[in-house]
């Protein structure tokens, strides 16, 4: 493995994007794209105070040669017993994934609502289910909390509220912001955070798919003390469900994510949230897919949002930026400044293809 870190220049700063674009999240370039660049200057496209202060920590592989990423191998899962905090959608189908990839990884859910775990179980997800998360904290060789995010640092509180843990004990998250996470719980050893980065706008382990994170990139976020044996658990434990692991520090995770996650989610919403009744009949391929993800549940996006929301306004304040440049070349009859534009836009969208 090789640590990457950004101090500002321009050739690491072009490194980064490149391995960023294997990941698949292209939009961060917006965010690191120097003030003086060609595409901030002139022709009425503002820069954004923030766009030039970053710096980016991230694992790449040794073997990293500028290609595609290729397919990682699974691991072998080396936990015998996993404990998923939350059986919705995400912990749903980290448990049907570990079920296919794993027959005798017991799999335990815990949750609020006994009568929901037992339709987990009875839909062969789980092999028992629990309302009591203290009570399995002695069962489980790793636990993964898959609750809304400004739940899961007072689950994991209580989930050692008991009796003395075991120091082999990993508890880890799939949350989708790391920051305020990781510092709630930056006095508990056994707490390593990470986000896979898979989804669905569809909610409830009724929607449970065992294929969700093949394929896709799970970023890790320890700590400066964390045990690296322990991160390389945890990175084999992702992979061992077919996900690519990046690591990143927390809050250069909230930046980046807030880019290519939250904001998506926002501005789908506030696009949606435009259309008028009488519009409806009219809508087409197109309102309808950049709009899909807007159908998100509402109460469990409000949670992400306002967790994240210094680096979400910041990107809400970018796409202000490039709508404000939009404006102003439809205004002026710029043909050229709008065809810049558009084709900048298309040229990201098309290097997210594989």
């Amino acid at each position: 493995m090789t640590r990457l870190a950004s101090s500002g220049t321009s050739s690491v700063v072009d490194l980064s994007a490149r391995i960023f674009d294997r990941l698949g999240i292209d939009s961060v370039q917006e965010a690191m794209t120097p003030r003086d660049h060609p595409l901030r200057s002139g022709s009425g496209f503002p820069a954004n105070d923030y766009c030039d202060r970053r710096s980016i920590q991230f694992v790449v592989r040794t073997d990293y040669n500028g290609g595609p990423m290729p397919h990682r191998p699974h691991s072998s899962l080396l936990e015998e017993t996993v404990a998923i905090v939350g059986v919705g959608l995400i912990g749903g189908s980290l448990a049907a994934a570990l079920r296919q990839r794993k027959a005798t990884c017991r799999v335990i859910g815990v949750g609020r609502d006994s009568s929901r775990l037992a339709l987990a179980k009875k839909a062969g997800l789980i092999d028992d289910g629990f309302t009591d998360i203290a009570s399995v904290v002695r069962l489980a060789n790793m636990i993964v909390f898959c609750t809304p995010v400004e739940r899961i640092a007072e689950g994991v509180r209580e989930a050692l509220s008991g009796s003395p843990t075991d120091p082999s004990l990993l508890i880890t998250d799939a949350g989708s912001v790391k920051g305020p996470i990781c510092k709630a719980l930056a006095d508990v050893p056994n707490f390593i955070g990470a986000h896979p980065i898979a989804g669905s706008h569809r909610h409830g382990f009724e929607a449970a798919d065992g294929q969700l994170f093949e394929g896709k990139v799970c970023v890790i976020t320890p700590n400066s003390s964390t045990a690296q044996d322990q991160v390389h658990r945890l990175e084999r434990f992702w992979q061992s469900i077919g996900m690519n692991t990046v690591t990143m520090a927390p809050d250069e995770h909230d930046r980046t994510l807030a880019m290519t996650s939250h904001l998506p989610h926002v501005v789908a919403a506030a696009l949606a949230g435009t259309l008028t009744p009488d519009k409806r009949f009219f809508t087409g391929t197109g309102f309808r897919d950049t709009t899909r993800i807007a159908a998100g549940d509402p109460a469990l996006w409000s949670g992400v949002l306002l967790q994240n929301s210094e680096y979400v306004v910041a990107g809400i304040d970018a796409v202000q930026n490039r709508l404000e440049s939009i404006r102003l070349a439809l205004t002026l009859g710029n043909t050229a400044i709008l065809q810049q534009l558009l084709e900048e836009g298309r040229a990201k969208r098309e290097a997210l293809n594989p």
